[in-house]
Order: C-alpha cells, then structure tokens, then sequence
C-alpha cells in the first residue's frame, strides 16, 4: 500500500465535506440558536411578571442581609471567649456583662444574660442562658423565613398568570369557529412567561433558605458550647446538691407532737356562759 494517499483522493474528501460544513452554516439561522431575549420575556409577563420581579429584587436583598448577618465574626466576635472567662473566673460578674454588652453578637448577648444572673448560681445563669439562646436563634430564623414566604407566593403568583392567558388564548374559540394553531401559539407562549418567571424565584428562594437556617442552627450551637466553657469554672465551685433524706421502708413515721391548748383564758361562749 503507498505511504501517501494520493493528491486526487484527498481533493475528493475535502470537496466531499466542505459543501455539507458550509451547507449546515447556512441552514442553520443565526435566530435558531437562541430563544427568547430577557425583555420579551419581563413584557410577555404583565403586571404579574412585574410583581415576580420585584419579589425576584427582595429576594436577593434579603438574601445578601442575611448572609451578611449570619457571619461568624459578628455572631462570635473574637477574643470574646477568653475575656470573659477570665472575668468569670475571678467573681467580676458585673465587668464581665459589661465587656459582653459591648462587644455585642451572638455570645456576647449569652454570655452577658448569664453574668447578670451569675451572683444567684450556675444554675441561673445556665437557665438565662437558654433562654438567651433560643430567642436568638428565633429572632435570626424569623428574618430568614420571608424567603420561605417569597418560595410559597412567586409561583402561586406564577400559576396565576398562566391560568389568566390560557383563559385569553383559548378566548379565541368563541370569536373564531376554527382558530389556527399559530394564533393560539402566542397567547399560550405568553402564559407560561409568568410560571417560569416564578419558578425562577422560588428555587434558590428554597436553596437560601435552607442555607441559612442550617448556618443559624451551627453558629447558636456553637455559641451556646462557647458560653458553657466560659462559666466552667462557676460550675466547679458550685455547691453539689444534697439528695433528699429517704426513709427506710420499715421505719415508722415521727409522731406528730400533740397540739398544745391556747395560752390565754377562753371566753365562754352561749348565754350559759354569760351568766357566769
């Protein structure tokens, strides 16, 4: 067989070829390629596109705030930890609210509802504490749970589009006996703009959501482990409860002492006794 192919049987493969490339770029519309434009689609939608927009512009603001507030630097600001363990440890509950109020975030709202009540126990302020915690983490979800409510409201408000242009599209069958497909097409078209537009806002609605609450969950789990550490040394010096004194089973019960009459003289009572 010879090395090269020859010069005639190459000519024919590219002459074979070249015609089917240049054919399928000419077939092919430079419109094909690409669907509707942004613009067509916010003015297919209407006035009910125009609410998804503007809860599409909360959305990523409530988005961006949240991320912003739920940082760890903020909620857990640093060095906090150490300071106020050392406070605690040397009985300066007051300076150590005051340190804890001041720097602010997360833990140091935990860590300053417990110095308040750490004069009372370690019990009290574990209990403040807790409470600290759980309305902080309640006041944070509450914040993120509109983008749960913007997930529920944009593809209702989405279907309601599209059920409102399916009724004018097929509108045309009581003024035409025998509309064609192509004038059923735009109307239709135009119907289904809003449902995705709402579709579109929900899913990283969702996705944020979800994001954020398992991001709440951690930090207040991490701050309540970082508050507890720093009253550690409280703890220790905490008195242990005494258990109550239990009774052996075949033990009787203390006798009750007798009740003892009244000190002073009894006026007799009845009109015998006021004879007297």
């Amino acid at each position: 067989m010879p090395r090269h192919l020859p010069r005639t049987c190459v000519a024919a493969v590219a002459l074979l070829f070249t015609p089917v490339a240049f054919g399928q770029e000419a077939e092919a519309p430079p419109e094909a390629a690409g669907g509707p434009e942004l613009r067509e689609l916010l003015e297919a939608g209407g006035v009910v596109g125009l609410l998804i927009v503007a809860l599409s512009v909360a959305m990523v603001a409530l988005i961006v705030q949240q991320m912003l507030a739920v940082r760890r630097g903020r909620l857990l600001p640093r060095g906090l930890a150490g300071e106020a363990h050392g406070l605690i440890s040397r009985k300066r509950f007051k300076e150590a609210a005051e340190v804890a109020a001041r720097r602010g975030g997360l833990l140091g709202r935990l860590v300053h509802a417990g110095a308040v009540e750490a004069d009372r126990g370690y019990e009290a302020a574990e209990k403040a504490m807790e409470d600290a915690a759980a309305e902080e983490a309640a006041r944070l979800t509450r914040r993120a749970e509109y983008l749960s409510v913007i997930a529920t409201v944009a593809p209702m408000l989405g279907l309601l589009g599209t059920v409102w242009g399916m009724m004018l599209a097929f509108n045309e069958f009581s003024t035409k006996a025998n509309p064609q497909v192509s004038e059923l097409a735009p109307g239709i078209f135009k119907a289904l703009v809003t449902t995705l537009l709402g579709l579109g806002v929900a899913v990283p609605a969702v996705a944020s959501f979800a994001l954020l609450r398992n991001r709440i969950d951690e930090l207040v789990a991490e701050a309540a482990g970082a508050a507890e550490h720093i009253f550690s040394e409280l703890r220790r010096s905490a008195p242990a409860s005494k258990p109550a004194p239990t009774r052996s089973r075949g033990a009787s019960a203390s006798p009750t002492p007798p009740q003892q009459a009244p000190a002073g003289p009894v006026a007799p009572l009845g009109r015998r006794g006021a004879g007297l």
